[in-house]
């Protein structure tokens, strides 16, 4: 081998070992909902119930991670423990509708390849989560509703449960009192994984809003409103006023800022949540973890359960917005 070549082999070799590419920190970061119930307004049965199913949520699914599983799969652990949660607006704590029923939304996106799933309209379906991946997994299609959505889920598997599985006194009391504008104005639960490949996935799921009519849907299950993935740009999980996320195509709006301008997935969401949305009276929240799995949180409402892994590994646990 000639002098020269050997050199530059050494020198390439040696510039490539001192800039090595940035390796992705394996994390995950959760929601509850945003809304209007802070702790002071909570019972203290109330509040250790959430904090106690966001952080099992965040350790089974950062658990998950560490032991070689997808960001996908991160994201449905997540999404399962709120879901069957009482104490969330979603799967088991999902609000009435104004004709007393359920009517279940979710889901997902992942980020490595573009590939999304949701669901709308669901009445017995245990956990919507697992239908959205169904249908991203198992069909050429993107959004599957009501009774056809159902039966989909079914042919794959998933667990169907009665309505009566989904009934919460204080849920229902809410319900009959008619509180559509006030406690339970908002829900949601929401999950963002991103694994050791540098996959970002997220995923979204919700009951509703109270007292909803006319088949009404929100931003949940409406991909790059509710829920927007894309390896390189970051992952984001919504909660508030449906219509306004749907609008303003939110979380899709905050990964383009990224992709197409010089602005971080933080600056991105704060610019479209607390800036462009609540300009136009538009309610809520926004979780998310950017390419390196940087956090990033947003809330224009005064409270917002949510949590994540910190550099050390333990899960971070907060509700109010302070």
């Amino acid at each position: 081998m000639h002098i020269p070549t050997l050199f530059f082999l050494v020198f390439f070799t040696v510039l490539s070992c001192k800039n090595p590419k940035p390796q992705p920190t394996a994390t995950v970061i959760v929601h509850g909902g945003a809304g209007y119930i802070n702790t002071e307004l909570m019972t203290q049965e109330e509040e250790d119930g959430i904090r106690k199913a966001i952080e099992k949520s965040l350790q089974k699914s950062h658990q998950h991670l560490a032991d070689g599983g997808t960001s996908v799969e991160a994201v449905q652990i997540a999404i399962n423990i709120l879901e069957d949660s009482p104490y969330f607006n979603a799967g088991k704590g999902s609000v009435f509708t104004s004709s007393g029923t359920n009517e279940l939304d979710a889901s997902i996106m992942n980020g490595q390849n573009g590939q999304a799933g949701a669901v709308a309209g669901l009445t017995n379906i245990k956990n919507p989560i697992d239908a959205a991946i169904a249908v991203m997994e198992h069909s050429p299609h993107v959004f599957m509703i009501g009774k056809g959505a159902e039966e989909f889920a079914v042919i794959h598997g998933l667990d169907t449960v009665p309505q009566t599985y989904f009934y919460n006194k204080d849920r229902y009391k809410e319900h009959i009192e008619g509180l559509s504008e006030d406690r339970s104005k908002f829900g949601t639960v929401g999950a963002v994984a991103i694994d050791h490949n540098g996959n970002i996935a997220a995923g979204t799921s919700t009951g509703g809003m109270n007292n909803k009519r006319f088949g009404r849907v929100g931003d949940v299950p409406v991909i790059g409103a509710g829920t927007y993935a894309e390896n390189g740009v970051g992952g984001l999980s919504a909660t508030g006023h449906g219509e306004y996320f749907i609008r303003n195509v939110a979380t899709y709006d905050i990964a383009a800022q990224v992709k197409y301008g010089n602005t971080t997935l933080d600056e991105a969401g704060y610019n479209t949540l607390m800036k462009k949305l609540k300009s136009q009276g538009g309610d809520g929240g926004v979780i998310g973890l950017d390419s390196q799995g940087g956090v990033i949180i947003h809330c224009n409402t005064v409270a917002m359960p949510r949590g994540y892994i910190s550099s050390k590994g333990e899960a971070v646990v907060m509700i109010d917005m302070e």
